[in-house]
């Protein structure tokens, strides 16, 4: 079962990883059109289509990295309080409750919207581009897809956590400074209390 986890949660990083480089893109993309449009005064009629299409697809694919990352918002004030089996069988409830019913939508719904705009082969109205969106609108049906075969993995690392009382540990990728900081607090703070245990024994 583990290695079923950590192989969704490998997809899940992969698509996630692969994703980011729209962050560049967006970057290069700004930066452009300040420069064609304030300089040169020669603005494109492509840029803010394109900067949308980046910026939506971004925030779609990096629903499912966020999951197996376990990098979304939580309200954990009460919640990290509990033991590990309460809080695995909390988590258990919800994702089947909540989680899974809004992503099977999202899916759903999504793969009919991008049904239509492939029909119609729909583009933008907000510039005279006229950029073609039904290629960004597949991303809907597909974030959704990823999403509900991330929260599998989910229901699983909760299953095992119930059974055994330790959480399974995720596949790991970049993180933030302030938890790497807080990490190595933490790891630093039992060698520094033995420190001042054998200081004060001696």
């Amino acid at each position: 079962m583990n290695k079923t986890i950590h192989a969704i949660e490998g997809l899940s990083v992969w698509v996630g990883r692969a994703f980011g480089w729209c962050i560049l893109i967006l970057t290069l993309s700004v930066t452009y059109e300040v420069f064609v449009r304030y300089v040169l005064n020669s603005p494109t009629v492509w840029a803010f289509d394109m900067m949308v299409q980046m910026y939506g697809a971004l925030f779609l694919m990096a629903g499912p990295y966020a999951l197996a990352q376990d990098g979304h918002v939580r309200a954990d004030v009460i919640y990290r309080l509990f033991p590990v089996r309460v809080q695995a069988s909390l988590d258990f409830l919800l994702y089947l409750l909540f989680f899974f019913p809004g992503m099977l939508a999202l899916f759903w719904y999504g793969a009919e919207i991008a049904s239509d705009s492939w029909r119609y082969k729909e583009v933008s109205w907000n510039s005279p581009a006229r950029i073609q969106v039904y290629f960004f609108k597949t991303l809907i049906p597909v974030a959704g897809a990823l999403l509900i075969i991330q929260g599998i993995a989910e229901l699983m690392r909760c299953w095992i956590a119930i059974r055994t009382g330790v959480w399974t540990k995720r596949v790991q990728d970049v993180h933030e400074t302030e938890d790497m900081l807080m990490q190595e607090g933490v790891s630093q703070k039992p060698a520094q209390d033995a420190g001042a245990v054998a200081q004060k024994n001696s």
